[in-house]
């Protein structure tokens, strides 16, 4: 199952994300891959578009993506994107995906 760990703020602001886990074989699964291939363009987004300073963790079956509160209100719609993706992924596919949140 994929773990997908929204960090919030008690405003709602979205400070980053986490994902860990698997879903079948490692490149030949196409959940795994649409949850890959947005988390990776939410990073790359937010670190080479918005130029934002985000922590970025990224090891076998884990990805961390974490940012400031100074900068949350520049990368408040790459990771609301992000969200609502995940939240479509695992309306599709529950017993794939499960979206949870932390408040930081």
């Amino acid at each position: 199952m994929i773990c997908a760990e929204f960090f919030t703020r008690p405003d709602g602001s979205l400070l980053g994300f986490s994902l860990s886990g698997h879903n079948g074989e490692a490149g030949r699964d196409i959940i795994c891959a649409a949850v890959s291939s947005a988390a990776y363009m939410t990073a790359n987004t937010i670190t080479e578009i918005v130029r934002a300073n985000a922590q970025i963790t990224v090891e076998d079956g884990y990805m961390l993506v974490r940012i400031s509160l100074n900068e949350a209100k520049d990368c408040r719609s790459i990771l609301a994107g992000f969200k609502l993706h995940m939240l479509e992924l695992e309306e599709q596919y529950p017993q794939n995906i499960n979206v949870s949140y932390t408040e930081v």
